[in-house]
């Protein structure tokens, strides 16, 4: 059993956020990267997805145009989806990450509803600092356009979509600022094994009054078992969770199969207030977004125009 592992921090905490956005530094002007954190409003809204207010919702530049997605009234164009897949290509030769079509349109749709929320609460990116954000690139036109035109943008899409990131972006920091750093956590330690025989006669030594410590240091004699302190929710194997959390200090659980093999874990202490790990802590973070977004999904009108 391992903890989970999370994913670069530009896409968990920007869940892939559509932008690709210039390096401040400029050592490689046509590599993507991630747009900048928005954090520059004073209203903080509340993170619970409402009923849309589609007063907020801005309208497609030009409807004319064929559309990829509509999220409550507001439209994804099927060019804008096109120039965004070509950008996740590129990106992926650099990172050696591949999105699917349906990730890269998802992407998308995740900001647009992150930022229609942020206009919902007030927040929404005005000219001057659109062309903040830009300048502290330190580029000059020529480079900018030639950076533009090299990842499929145009001065208008360009702006358009840098918006939009800086309200997603700080929509998201809205969601995570209200994560708390603790949560009821246990510290456990485990004997895991690869072969049921071997489990059940683990188990059975256990039973008759073996000590769990030293049985655990017998098969994992770097780590002695040890899980650390983790939360619910964190580790790989979840069908883990519920036995793990129902027990008291000094209890352990039956035998329990997973596709890592079977278990035995013991709980050593339990705290209802314990601090979260910075694993823990991101991981808490990315899974309020995903709740975030999963209930604003829910309460809005999309409609996909693609396969």
């Amino acid at each position: 059993m391992t903890r989970k592992t999370s994913p670069q921090i530009t896409i968990i905490l920007l869940l892939s956020i559509g932008v690709f956005w210039l390096s401040a530094c400029n050592n490689n002007p046509t590599s993507p990267t991630p747009p900048p954190l928005a954090s520059d409003a004073s209203a903080t809204p509340s993170i619970t997805a409402t009923a849309i207010n589609t007063s907020y919702i801005p309208s497609t530049p030009d409807p004319s145009l064929p559309l990829a997605a509509k999220i409550n009234g507001q439209g994804i164009t099927f060019e804008e989806y096109q120039a965004e897949l070509s950008r996740a290509q590129a990106a992926s030769s650099i990172s050696l990450t591949t999105y699917s079509d349906a990730q890269v349109l998802q992407n998308l749709i995740d900001e647009v509803l992150l930022a229609q929320a942020a206009g919902e609460a007030g927040f929404i990116p005005d000219e001057a600092l659109l062309q903040a954000r830009i300048a502290q690139l330190g580029l000059d036109e020529q480079a900018l356009q030639d950076w533009l035109t090299s990842n499929e943008y145009s001065q208008a899409s360009f702006e358009q979509a840098l918006s939009r990131s800086i309200a997603a972006a700080w929509m998201r920091d809205q969601i995570i600022a209200s994560v708390p750093s603790t949560a009821e956590q246990v510290h456990a330690r485990q004997i895991l094994l690869y072969n049921s025989d071997e489990a059940k006669n683990v188990y059975a030594q256990l039973q008759a009054g073996s000590d769990f410590a030293t049985l655990a240091a017998q098969y994992e004699p770097l780590a002695l078992g040890d899980l650390g302190w983790f939360p619910k929710g964190y580790l790989t194997t979840p069908e883990l969770d519920d036995p793990i959390f129902s027990l008291q200090p000094g209890e352990y659980t039956p035998v329990i199969e997973t596709i890592l093999g079977f278990h035995i874990v013991q709980v050593i202490e339990r705290d209802p207030q314990h601090p979260l790990s910075p694993g823990a802590l991101q991981a808490t973070k990315v899974q309020a977004i995903q709740n975030w977004l999963a209930e604003r999904q829910s309460l809005s009108d999309i409609q996909i125009s693609v396969p």
